[in-house]
């Protein structure tokens, strides 16, 4: 953890308090993303931190606690977009959660079977379709909130947008 430690002191020599008061996303923004480390949505958004509210997990999918997260969002941190987006080379669109609970075991992991991947072999633009979906039809969000859907290339830098 040192170098987490060292991180930390160097961030602190260029740090600045963000302009957001409370937390409020400045672009009213929510992106809902894989954890992916190749992707970086303020980059490929040329955002900048306070801007937009990030949601990730693996695969970047729509879950309960995605939406319980953007009802929070919406209603009380200033977000009346949502851009949902997926990415090429997705370890959870390779396989299914089958799939993945033996790569795990494989790996020297527990049994994982009581949990849920969300691991779907697919393309991306149908998980895409299928998260975008949920998001417009859950009744706790406000019916004029703007949902989009991307994908990102993580090979040439590209982001996609999608009409769903």
């Amino acid at each position: 953890m040192a170098d987490v430690l060292q991180g930390n002191m160097e961030h602190l020599e260029v740090f600045t308090p963000p302009k957001a008061p409370s937390g409020v996303a400045l672009k009213g923004l929510a992106v809902v993303t894989c954890m992916d480390s190749r992707v970086d949505p303020y980059s490929m958004l040329g955002m900048h931190r306070g801007d937009l509210k990030i949601l990730r997990n693996a695969g970047g999918r729509v879950t309960e606690d995605v939406l319980r997260t953007l009802v929070a969002a919406c209603y009380l941190l200033g977000v009346h977009r949502v851009l949902v987006i997926a990415h090429t080379d997705c370890l959870m669109t390779s396989g299914t959660d089958e799939e993945l609970h033996a790569a795990v075991s494989q790996h020297g992991g527990p049994d994982t079977q009581s949990l849920d991947f969300n691991a779907v072999k697919i393309s991306p633009e149908a998980t895409l379709a299928e998260d975008v979906t949920k998001i417009r039809s859950f009744p706790l969000l406000p019916d004029e909130l703007i949902v989009g859907g991307a994908i990102y290339d993580v090979d040439t830098g590209r982001l996609t947008t999608y009409d769903l």
